[in-house]
């Protein structure tokens, strides 16, 4: 029998079966081929990524440190602002307060207006007519007695009266500050409410009442007005002649 006959004599289901494995083969052959390489691939470039995702993973750890630092160092910023809005706030009050005390700024309040004028006595020959005239003296009792009744401002006559501020008499006039005063003399005063109370209770204005205006017949009247005005002192606060006095730490030396 030929070689033909042979393959006549196949049955076709053989030959159909034959062509189907031999295509199976070939596709398996073909895939083992091409996962070699995908394998190999995989396996070279695992260790980079995962080197990469820690050093990510590290930085975001160092930008969350990062993060912290900076918010606390806002926090402590933040406060240190207000400490120092606090301290400028204070020292705002203190400059303001030592303002009213030298008398540099006007100021309206409760308070009120003593009047002095000269005793209408006739003059004794023989007696020492001043007595029956306001002087300087009378001026700085009732001063000295303002302060000491709480009086936290006071005007003689306009001028404002200040640490430095001298009362003195020259001539038929008396000098307070730069500005010479003829009577009569309003002596002006803001302080608390009961200013008037505390200046009428005091020993030393009862017995300025009974010496001067009982004994000469100074005039003296008082008067309680709803609202006290008090202008700001107008000369200088420079001292011509006076300089501070340097601190000991300034005068030792580093060697003591």
């Amino acid at each position: 029998m030929t070689v033909a006959a042979r393959l006549r004599a196949i049955p076709s289901w053989q030959v159909t079966l034959g062509v189907a494995l031999l295509g199976l083969g070939f596709l398996v052959a073909a895939q083992l081929a091409g996962e070699g390489p995908r394998v190999r691939y995989t396996t070279q470039e695992r260790s980079p990524l995962v080197e990469t995702a820690s050093e990510l993973q590290a930085d975001q750890e160092a930008l969350k440190v990062t993060i912290l630092d900076l918010r606390a160092r806002i926090q402590a910023a933040e406060q240190a602002g207000e400490g120092s809005a606090a301290l400028v706030k204070g020292l705002n009050d203190e400059l303001q307060a030592a303002r009213i005390a030298a008398g540099l700024i006007p100021l309206t309040g409760s308070g009120i207006v003593l009047q002095l004028e000269d005793s209408l006595q006739p003059a004794d020959p023989e007696g020492n007519t001043s007595d029956l005239l306001v002087g300087a003296r009378d001026l700085r009792t009732i001063v000295e007695e303002l302060w000491a009744a709480g009086a936290e401002a006071i005007a003689v006559n306009g001028e404002r009266m200040t640490p430095t501020t001298a009362v003195i008499d020259i001539g038929p006039s008396i000098l307070v500050n730069a500005a010479y005063l003829a009577g009569p003399y309003q002596v002006t005063a803001i302080g608390p409410d009961d200013l008037y109370a505390r200046l009428s209770a005091s020993p030393g204005f009862v017995d300025f009442i009974r010496a001067r205006a009982e004994a000469w017949g100074l005039r003296v009247s008082i008067a309680e007005p709803e609202s006290v005005d008090m202008p700001a002192f107008a000369g200088t606060v420079t001292l011509r002649y006076a300089r501070p006095q340097p601190s000991p730490e300034a005068v030792i030396g580093p060697d003591g």
